[in-house]
C-alpha cells in the first residue's frame, strides 16, 4: 500500500532458495511472508468482489482502477517501455524487480500502514455490518475498495516484466493520490455528518471515536506516505534505475554494433589479402 510490494521486493521463489552447490537455504520469515501473497490476493478479489455488489462504492471509484491499468499499460507502451537488458537480467534474478531496499524500519513502518489502513478499517466496517451502522459501513467501505485494488495491483504488477520501473512505481502513487481525497470524504462523514445522541451508552461513544480517530490516523499516514515516501524517494529510484537500464542497453548496444563493425572490416582485409 506504501509501495510495499514493490518496495520491499519479489515475492520468493522456491527454486531461489537453494545455493549453487544444490544445498538448500532456509528463506526468512519474510520472505514467508510475501511467499503467501498468493492467498491474500484471493482475499483481494474476495473483497473487490463484495464491495463492487454491495453499492457502498460510488461510481468514479468503480471505474478508477479500469482507468489507472488502461493509463499504465499506455505509458507501458509508449512513454517507459521496457529494456532488454532489464528483461535479461529479471529472468536471470529475482531481486532486478525491486526498487527500494527495505530496512527493519521500513518493514516496521510497512506493518503500521497495513494495519492502520487495511486491518482497522476493516474491522470497522464488520463493527458498522454487526451493529447496523450503515453511515460507518458507507464512509470506509470506498477506501477498502481502492487499498483493495492496489494491493492486488502492485501484487501482479510486480511480477510481471511487461512493466518497467517507473511505470510500477505509478501503481502505489496513483491509487494513493485517489484514496487521500476518497478519506477526506470519510473526515467529513464522520466528523460534520455523524452525531451522538444527548446520552449515548458508553459502547456507543466508543464506538464513535474510534471511527473518527481511524480516519484522522490514515489520513496522516497516507498523506505522511505520499509526500514524504512516494514521491521524495521512491519515484525517483525508480526512474534513476530505468535509465541506468536504459544507458546500459545504448552502451550494450553500441559496443555489440561496434564488434560486428570490426569484424565485417577483417573479414574484407581477408578477402583483399
Amino acid at each position: 500500500m506504501s509501495g510495499a510490494t514493490l518496495a520491499v521486493g519479489p515475492q520468493v521463489d522456491p527454486d531461489a532458495t537453494k545455493t549453487l552447490h544444490g544445498q538448500a537455504q532456509r528463506p526468512s520469515t519474510f520472505g514467508n511472508v510475501m511467499g503467501s501473497l498468493r492467498v491474500i490476493e484471493l482475499q483481494l478479489v474476495a473483497f473487490i468482489m463484495v464491495f463492487s455488489v454491495s453499492g457502498l462504492v460510488p461510481l468514479i471509484d468503480l471505474i478508477f482502477p479500469a482507468f489507472t491499468l488502461a493509463y499504465l499499460l499506455a505509458l507501458s507502451r509508449f512513454a517507459f517501455p521496457t529494456h532488454r537488458s532489464s528483461n535479461s537480467s529479471s529472468s536471470s534474478s529475482s531481486g532486478s524487480q525491486e526498487l527500494f531496499q527495505g530496512t527493519k524500519l521500513f518493514r516496521l513502518y510497512v506493518v503500521l500502514g497495513t494495519s492502520i489502513g487495511l486491518f482497522l478499517p476493516l474491522a470497522y466496517v464488520l463493527g458498522g455490518f454487526a451493529r447496523g451502522d450503515d453511515h460507518a459501513v458507507r464512509s470506509a467501505t470506498p477506501h477498502l475498495f481502492l487499498l483493495s485494488f492496489q494491493i492486488l495491483s502492485e501484487n501482479i504488477i510486480s511480477g510481471l516484466s511487461l512493466f518497467s520501473p517507473p511505470v510500477r512505481a505509478l501503481v502505489p502513487l496513483l491509487y494513493t493520490v485517489r484514496r487521500i481525497f476518497v478519506i477526506l470524504d470519510w473526515l467529513n462523514d464522520v466528523w460534520f455528518n455523524k452525531t451522538l445522541p444527548a446520552n449515548a451508552p458508553t459502547k456507543d461513544v466508543a464506538w464513535f471515536w474510534f471511527g473518527r480517530n481511524l480516519a484522522v490516523a490514515n489520513f496522516v499516514y497516507f498523506s505522511i506516505n505520499l509526500f514524504c515516501f512516494l514521491i521524495p524517494r521512491f519515484l525517483p529510484r525508480a526512474f534513476e534505475k530505468y535509465f541506468k537500464e536504459r544507458d546500459s542497453e545504448a552502451y550494450a548496444k553500441s559496443m555489440e554494433d561496434k564488434r560486428s563493425a570490426e569484424s565485417s572490416d577483417q573479414s574484407v582485409d581477408k578477402k583483399s589479402d
